[in-house]
């Protein structure tokens, strides 16, 4: 990665909690944001979808400016999420996407990227996320990152105008899967302003090379927007905080000492049929182990008596 993460700050962050309305489907908007309001999280992380802000109604900025007052009464912060599965098509999950061969289907998911950062705008939220969506067969690498390159250039000049940044999550499976593919498209935009990270901590225990927390240490230049939940290793699958692998004390203490300022917010939106019991649940589960004071890292074990240590002597490993 071309550059270092920040210094710890003088005193840690205090991090802000939200949750998804895509893990809340089943809900309509204002009951899931009274919700949220209620189990004392801090914000939400808003999908545009049909069901609750739909962001190809003709009467959208009516509609957001009402949500922006009922947020404001709440005392919710929020942060705009793109990745409905249908909205755009009701045959095909999350298409058209900023990868297909037509020029028309790939506008299709540009406009919504703008209309989401108008929205954004007018929210007050403080990211607005994306991702690069999968490879269509028979499309060479290079061609499919020139396309994510080329369509989201308007959507950034659209950010750069209404000042909100573009946090792009890589996604297992996508073109853009992982941190390195991230610094791979900032390069090859110039490195905008307005371009920042999404960073998926389920994802990182999914698939990066380094442990959760030491991926939002490389990640914290450009961390714009965090969303949470279990994982395992090599298997992507959405779980309850506690049911997978992830140690979360070190990753929300790397968020603070970092001195992220946006919300990290729970990302469970195959568990939506049970959304309101699992909201309930994950909160305490995150102030908990925002104040869980993490354990230190194992000590290299000792080598058999009589063999030398492979650490020079006042080194450290």
């Amino acid at each position: 990665m071309s550059a270092e993460a920040p210094a710890p700050t003088s005193a840690p962050t205090p991090l802000r909690f939200g949750y998804g309305t895509n893990g809340l489907a089943d809900l309509r908007l204002d009951d899931a944001l009274a919700l949220l309001a209620d189990l004392g999280y801090d914000g939400v992380g808003l999908t545009l979808d049909h069901m609750h802000l739909d962001p190809l109604v003709p009467d959208l900025p009516a509609r957001t400016g009402r949500l922006a007052h009922r947020l404001s009464d709440l005392g919710l912060e929020v942060t705009v999420e793109t990745g409905a599965r249908y909205v755009l098509d009701p045959r095909r999950k999350h298409g058209p996407s900023l990868l297909d061969a037509d020029p028309d289907d790939r506008d299709r998911r540009v406009d919504l990227l703008v209309r989401a950062v108008r929205v954004a705008a007018d929210l007050g939220a403080h990211a607005v996320h994306c991702f690069s969506g999968i490879t269509p067969a028979g499309t060479d690498e290079d061609t499919a990152w020139k396309r994510l390159a080329e369509a989201l250039t308007p959507v950034l000049e659209t950010a750069a105008t209404a000042g909100v940044p573009l946090a792009v999550e890589p996604e297992p499976g996508h073109l853009l899967a992982t941190l390195a593919d991230f610094h791979r498209l900032r390069r090859a935009l110039g490195d905008p302003e307005h371009l920042g990270l999404t960073l998926d901590i389920g994802h990182c225990q999914c698939l990066e090379p380094l442990p959760p927390a030491d991926c939002v240490r490389a990640a914290a230049p450009w961390l714009r927007h965090v969303q949470i939940e279990d994982m395992r290793r090599g298997v992507h699958e959405h779980l309850p905080l506690g049911d997978g692998e992830i140690d979360f004390p070190p990753v929300l203490a790397a968020l603070s000492a970092v001195g992220y300022q946006g919300l990290t917010v729970v990302e469970l939106p195959r568990h939506s049929h049970a959304g309101p019991h699992f909201a309930e649940l994950s909160l305490p589960f995150l102030h908990q182990a925002a104040t869980t004071t993490p354990k230190p890292p194992p000590l290299p074990d000792a080598p058999p008596s009589g063999e030398p240590s492979a650490t020079p002597e006042g080194s450290t490993p």
